[in-house]
């Protein structure tokens, strides 16, 4: 990962913009790239990254104020087409078809990776199986029978299921050995109750469930099978695994700004993908698409 040095000026430059925004009185404008209010369409599966962004840009920026519409991907996306937001944080960037809307009404959009998610398989403690293959994932979902077990998402139109959807290129998804459910803490409540089952949500929302919920001693995370440069391994998702590739399973979080306007989306995206923002990413777990720099001082003298 290479030190993002060129979105360090791209905010320093609209810091420099929004100073100008304040009137001979002094009495700053309602809407540019540090204040006002903007709605983001969120993809609920990368939720939790995105409240720990918000809630770090509105208390170092007072008079900014965002609202979160968190849904499933088919409706955070929709939700932008309708013009209820338009600013999104998903784990794609829009289709050649979506685009189009925004084309239409002249407007081009400003599309910018913030952070490396993963998808996390977990299973009863006390299943046999340990690990799990991609291709068996994906033979399942076509209602072939590889494997005695039934797959549990957390949304029929999460990003999740989308995710292997096109991964497997599949035009539909038979439901002879899969269910949906309604969120990624009914899917480990599922998964608590039943053995057989295999259960797949966001590492990000695996992360923040991690020390709420209260039976997560009788769950635990499988492998995936990684065979990539004819070598196989299982590999289980971590800030590691994700960095270097070997976690099969990884994707991409994107902030997604098709605001008109130099407004607060700017600044909000700026920060997201800034030296402040990347360090939340760190420390959420997840891996940052830039990785923040450290101050070394070194001394002359040990005392």
């Amino acid at each position: 990962m290479k030190v993002g040095g060129h979105v360090i000026v791209f905010f320093v430059s609209f810091l420099m913009m929004a100073a100008c925004s304040f009137d001979k009185k002094g009495k700053e404008k309602k809407d540019d790239i540090l204040s006002g209010e903007l709605s983001i369409s969120v993809d609920e599966t990368i939720l939790p990254l995105f409240l720990e962004q918000k809630e770090v840009f509105e208390s170092s920026y007072y008079n900014a104020k965002i609202h979160a519409l968190a849904k499933p991907e088919v409706q955070a996306v929709n939700a932008v087409l309708k013009g209820k937001a338009q600013i999104a944080f998903l784990t794609r960037s829009f289709s050649e078809d979506e685009k189009q809307y925004f084309k239409s009404q002249s407007i081009n959009g400003r599309v910018y990776p913030v952070a490396y998610d993963g998808i996390v398989l977990v299973a009863n403690a006390e299943a046999i199986d340990t690990s799990m293959r991609v291709d068996d994932i994906i033979a399942l979902l076509k209602g072939n029978k590889v494997r005695d077990v039934r797959l549990v998402f957390d949304n029929l139109n999460s990003s999740v299921l989308r995710y292997f959807i096109d991964l497997g290129k599949l035009d539909k998804v038979a439901n002879t050995y899969v269910e949906t459910l309604n969120g990624s803490e009914e899917v480990l409540e599922e998964i608590v109750k039943a053995p057989h089952k295999i259960g797949f949500i966001s590492y990000n929302q695996y992360l923040s469930l991690k020390s709420s919920f209260t039976e997560i001693g009788k769950i635990r995370i499988l492998s995936v099978l990684n065979e990539d440069g004819g070598r196989q391994r299982y590999v289980l998702p971590s800030q590691a695994s994700l960095s270097t590739g070997e976690y099969p399973l990884k994707r991409t979080i994107y902030v997604l700004n098709y605001q008109p306007n130099m407004g607060l989306g700017v600044g909000f995206s700026a920060f997201m993908t800034g030296d402040r923002g990347q360090r939340i990413v760190l420390k959420s777990g997840l891996l940052p698409v830039t990785m923040p720099g450290r101050e070394i001082i070194i001394r002359d003298k040990i005392e």
